[in-house]
């Protein structure tokens, strides 16, 4: 049972080659592609047989949901009136490990007379299908992971990675953000964080302020009572500190009886890490980490104090 895991690794190890061994195949048909594509007024209709039908719909779902209109077409179902879906602003890529695939190759001549552009996606240079195709993009794989060498497995890996360099190359030339990725995932909590601001999420009631001049002892209760192990130092509405419950006590145990003469100011942080209401939250996430707290400030536009944003207030 030891060589289990191995068997893993060794199809792990295989794949990866295979994706690698891509970098060498790709040639200006890559370019021309893209530029097919990017200047496309219509859609990207992907299209495959078996596996490399289930590899095509993926593919298709990845470049539509960052920025390519795109759809997948079963060529069986093409042949009964599906082709209608196709019209004469489209782009064609088919994808076929072979290059010989009969359903791809009769949508050639439907192609050719409406002058549909084809991508062919394939292992295979010489085959009919790269031979008619307006650009050819290379997948081809020195063997399967499969211990047989014979089922779909470094082959698909390779056809998906073909498709996913496709989807982030023009995502670069269009320059695609974070904002253009949301409007296409609302759903889900990848969605929500991408359009939700800080402002949605974070406290605004029953806030622990305090002032400088404050005991540091009232201080402590004020916040106890806000339940987050701190409190903001406010001259007005703005901002000039932060003092925390640990403040506090190491300055109990450092001066002890003297403690309880000392003020805010005596010991508040002056710089303390702020973020704005009008911040996203996928955007901020990274600080509670990094700076190793749970809470942060929020401040509006005129840099106003207009609450607190927890860690846990992130989690949608």
């Amino acid at each position: 049972m030891s060589e289990i895991k191995d068997y893993a690794i060794k199809c792990f190890q295989d794949e990866a080659q295979a994706i690698l061994d891509l970098i060498p195949l790709l040639t200006d048909d890559f370019d021309k592609a893209i530029d097919l594509i990017y200047h496309s007024r219509g859609k990207l209709v992907v299209t495959g047989v078996g596996k490399s039908g289930h590899c095509g719909a993926k593919i298709a779902a990845t470049l539509a949901s960052t920025g390519t209109p795109s759809f997948f077409i079963n060529p069986l179902d093409a042949f009964h009136g599906d082709l209608g879906m196709i019209s004469s602003n489209d782009i064609v890529l088919a994808i076929s490990n072979s290059g010989q695939t009969d359903e791809l190759l009769r949508f050639i001549p439907f192609l050719k007379k409406r002058n549909i552009p084809l991508i062919a996606m394939s292992g295979n240079q010489t085959s009919l299908l790269a031979e008619y195709a307006n650009c050819h993009l290379n997948i081809s794989v020195k063997y399967e992971a499969c211990p047989l060498n014979l089922a779909p497995t470094s082959s698909t890996t390779a056809t998906l990675a073909m498709g996913d360099a496709l989807a982030c190359a023009l995502m670069k030339i269009r320059s695609f953000q974070a904002k253009d990725f949301a409007q296409y995932h609302p759903g889900g909590s990848l969605g929500k964080k991408l359009l939700t601001n800080v402002r949605d999420l974070m406290r605004k009631d029953n806030l622990p302020i305090v002032n400088s001049d404050m005991r540091i002892a009232e201080a402590l209760t004020i916040i106890s009572d806000g339940r987050l192990g701190m409190a903001v130092v406010l001259n007005s509405r703005h901002l000039v500190g932060l003092i925390t419950d640990g403040d506090i006590r190491r300055t109990f145990q450092r001066y002890q009886k003297e403690s309880f003469d000392m003020v805010v100011k005596d010991i508040m942080v002056t710089n303390p890490i702020i973020v704005y209401e009008k911040e996203k939250i996928v955007d901020i996430e990274h600080l509670f980490n990094e700076k190793r707290i749970h809470t942060l400030i929020v401040l509006d536009d005129n840099n106003d104090f207009v609450g607190f944003i927890d860690y846990r207030d992130c989690m949608i």
